[in-house]
């Protein structure tokens, strides 16, 4: 696992402390879970919600099938 650093205000480093003790973590690890949720299960749910969106969809091509060319034609 690799280290970074980070720049945050004095405050906001001593809140986050204090906030990471009431929920019995730690700052690293609050910041890594944080990191987790937007990155990596925000590209999952994506991804789900495009499948989703395809399976729901309401259109219909009434059979027309189109080529590469004519997708490209403007």
């Amino acid at each position: 696992m690799k280290n970074i650093t980070l720049s945050i205000d004095d405050e906001l480093l001593a809140e986050s402390r204090m906030y990471a003790q009431k929920h019995g973590t730690t700052l690293n690890s609050l910041v890594r879970n944080l990191l987790i949720k937007t990155v990596k299960l925000s590209s999952e749910n994506t991804s789900e919600h495009i499948l989703g969106l395809m399976k729901n969809s309401h259109g219909n091509s009434q059979g027309k099938k189109w080529s590469r060319d004519d997708l490209y034609d403007v």
